[in-house]
């Protein structure tokens, strides 16, 4: 995709009379501990989109490297973040909806319209276009991906100072081979979802060390 598709949807939402368009990602729908993290970014139109992609595709060098670039030019951000205990509550879907919701509420300049990478979100509270994969053909939506990931992976690495011997700093709360053992030798700690597999069935079956 050229650079002047990235912009696409941005121009599109402009040419119908939207001026603060803002583009919407999540970070950590998928790993058993630690909060899921929601980020809505508004660009400015002469913003040189280089470097900017799917935060998947990046090194975590280049992610800080684009994050420092995006929050030091960017019109405004915004960042939602729900935590383990809620996201257990709720469900992780619900708690990703209002993760963005959060992000667009925390803009310190108010979009008129947002571009969210994924699937469609009832309740934004402005109006909206869901773009798959969005985070690849939106300049807005990539700056946002970026910016939730970096801050989710920081809240991570504090986790593993806060809570050592699961590894967090490094899988970053992911089912990774190593963060299972540590669960099934310590137990959970206070950032990991308890409805998550495979915690839930340890925790019912009474599997988790200070559980029996």
């Amino acid at each position: 995709m050229d650079s002047l598709d990235r912009w696409a949807y941005e121009m599109q939402a402009r040419s119908q009379g939207y001026m603060r368009v803002a583009g919407v990602d999540e970070a950590g729908r998928g790993p058993l501990a630690g909060p899921v993290v929601a980020a809505a970014v508004i660009l400015p139109d002469d913003f040189d989109q280089t470097g900017v992609d799917d935060s998947k595709k990046l090194t975590p060098a280049r992610r800080d490297k684009m994050f420092d670039r995006i929050s030091s030019e960017a019109v405004a951000i915004g960042v939602g973040i729900v935590e383990p205990e809620e996201i257990d509550r709720i469900n992780i879907l619900r708690a990703t909806h209002l993760a963005m919701r959060l992000a667009l509420e925390d803009l310190n300049a108010p979009c008129d319209y947002a571009l969210v990478d994924g699937l469609p979100v009832n309740g934004l509270g402005v109006p909206s276009l869901a773009i798959v994969k969005g985070d690849g053909k939106s300049v807005s939506i990539g700056a946002a991906s970026i910016i939730a990931k970096v801050t989710r992976d920081r809240i991570m690495v504090e986790m593993d100072r806060l809570y050592p011997g699961y590894g967090f700093a490094g899988h970053k709360g992911y089912g990774s081979k190593s963060h299972i053992e540590a669960i099934n030798v310590l137990g959970p700690c206070p950032c990991h979802r308890k409805s998550f597999s495979p915690i839930s069935e340890r925790i019912a079956n009474c599997l988790l060390p200070g559980l029996e």
